[in-house]
């Protein structure tokens, strides 16, 4: 039996996914959370097989809680889960720790598919995302956030939702001073000079749904 849980700020993406989910015999859906940090605490309470988290999500995002999971070495494989169709994007999410890459899109099979295949260790990608990570390195494309470490990345989006470098570190559990060195290799990096601008380029290439408001005057 694969034990699933569900990490999604929408409800009804949630009574989707359980719909469809509970309805096989070989998958188990053992809980949900409405953010990433209930989520966080759900994973390590239940220790599913498999966890299917939704990128963005108010709070904590879909990548740090990836990563969170990663870090602390917790056997749960995760299976990312947005909107976006951002060859870039899914690839920097694999590099954080998770092995599946889905867009709410998907068919009811391929979400199975999906789930059966991580839970068996086994990579997967939606097959338009993998159509366009093959595309990118045949062309050479690539996007600036290839630049970022996944600690680098994480900074950023706690960074681009306004947080203040104190509070980074007190979530991060590390000095103000090296949050403080991540936050200027950051913006060396991407060529940026300020938090709004750091913003824009995450949203531009899919790490956020949009340009928090609380940006609006930050520096």
């Amino acid at each position: 039996m694969i034990r699933t849980v569900l990490v999604d700020d929408h409800e009804l993406v949630r009574a989707g996914f359980r719909l469809i989910l509970s309805g096989q015999p070989d998958i188990e859906v053992v809980g949900e959370a409405g953010d990433a940090e209930d989520g966080l605490r759900l994973i390590r309470a239940q220790k599913p097989d498999v966890a299917l988290v939704d990128v963005h999500m108010p709070g904590m995002s879909g990548i740090e809680l990836t990563e969170r999971v990663h870090r602390a070495d917790l056997p749960t494989r995760i299976v990312i889960l947005t909107v976006v169709r951002d060859a870039q994007f899914p690839r920097r999410l694999l590099q954080s720790g998770a092995l599946g890459y889905l867009t709410k899109g998907c068919a009811a099979g391929e979400l199975l598919d999906a789930v059966r295949r991580v839970a068996r260790g086994e990579r997967y990608l939606d097959v338009a995302v993998a159509r366009q990570m093959a595309l990118a390195t045949v062309d050479g494309d690539g996007s600036p956030l290839e630049k970022l470490s996944a600690r680098e990345l994480e900074v950023s989006l706690m960074l681009a939702r306004g947080l203040a470098v104190n509070e980074i570190a007190g979530r991060l559990h590390l000095s103000a001073k090296t949050v403080s060195t991540y936050k200027q290799r950051v913006f060396e990096k991407l060529g940026v000079s300020h938090t709004i601008a750091l913003a824009h380029v995450l949203a531009a290439h899919g790490m956020l749904a949009e340009t928090p408001p609380a940006m609006a005057g930050g520096g």
